[in-house]
């Protein structure tokens, strides 16, 4: 679809990640609904993409939180009157470090926001997504949810959770005016990275992107509707072999281990 077509509610919009893809997709024509749970970030990102357009109805912002029954309802009313056609589930947060450090609460926050919340809007939204000529789901997961790296041991397994959602549900809408999709980006420089998390990565020599990079692989994948992309030649070629025999990658994660091993994390966190 092409993004002059797209009506899109797009979640988690305030964070890095989340604006770059709203600015990208404003640029190239969409209409956006931008959903998040901290006012201030994303009410001046709406001022500040309404400030240079002439049709100041192509952007509204809707303070909400997604994990909760009332946060969804609203974005689905709001999705009804603004005709949205694509959905962009977005939100997440994340946890790093130890699997022994896991802190219940953490856990129950990966799972609310990253896997649970993702399900039932997308559930919310199907009705008004399927009265439409032509309409997108637009999962972002993480190369994190097809490889097992340690330290990301939970946050992984949301979003491989997430994965695998998306792979059903696409395949559940296939006869359906629906295209269904999942965008795998790899480690991105935004404040979604803790220390602890930057330092891992340059221990590890991880390859990361600016969230710019990632938006114009979001924007692109909107408009090509292709199925499911992973950011990165290597990441994308190593998922797959992980896919066939994880046993045969198992080896080159030692330095991950000693990567996380070396790294110091206040006492009973877990992210």
């Amino acid at each position: 679809m092409s993004p002059r077509d797209a009506s899109v509610v797009l979640t988690g919009a305030a964070g890095g990640l989340g604006s770059a893809i709203a600015q990208r997709l404003f640029e190239e024509g969409a209409r956006l609904l931008l959903v998040g749970r901290t006012p201030g970030p994303l009410l001046s990102l709406a001022r500040a993409l309404n400030g240079g357009a002439g049709d100041r109805s192509r952007v509204d912002a809707l303070v909400v939180d997604v994990t909760t029954d009332e946060g969804r309802r609203a974005i689905i009313d709001a999705a009804a009157a603004r005709r949205v056609n694509v959905l962009i589930n977005n939100a997440a947060i994340s946890a790093f470090g130890p699997a022994q450090d896991l802190n219940p609460e953490v856990a129950r926050r990966i799972a609310e926001t990253n896997i649970v919340a993702p399900m039932l809007l997308t559930a919310g939204m199907l009705p008004l997504l399927h009265s439409r000529e032509r309409a997108q789901i637009l999962n972002i997961g993480s190369t994190l949810g097809s490889l097992g790296v340690p330290g990301f041991a939970v946050y992984g397994a949301s979003k491989a959770a997430l994965r695998i959602y998306t792979e059903a549900l696409r395949r559940e809408l296939a006869d359906s005016a629906i295209r269904v999709q999942y965008y795998a980006p790899r480690a991105i420089d935004t404040s979604f990275n803790t220390p602890q998390v930057q330092a891992f990565n340059s221990a590890t020599g991880s390859a990361s992107d600016s969230p710019q990079a990632v938006a114009r692989c979001v924007a692109r994948m909107l408009q090509s509707e292709s199925r499911q992309r992973y950011a990165g030649t290597l990441e994308a070629i190593a998922a797959r072999l992980n896919g066939i025999c994880p046993e045969w990658l198992d080896g080159a994660f030692a330095k991950h281990r000693r990567a996380l091993t070396s790294l110091k994390f206040p006492s009973g966190a877990s992210s």
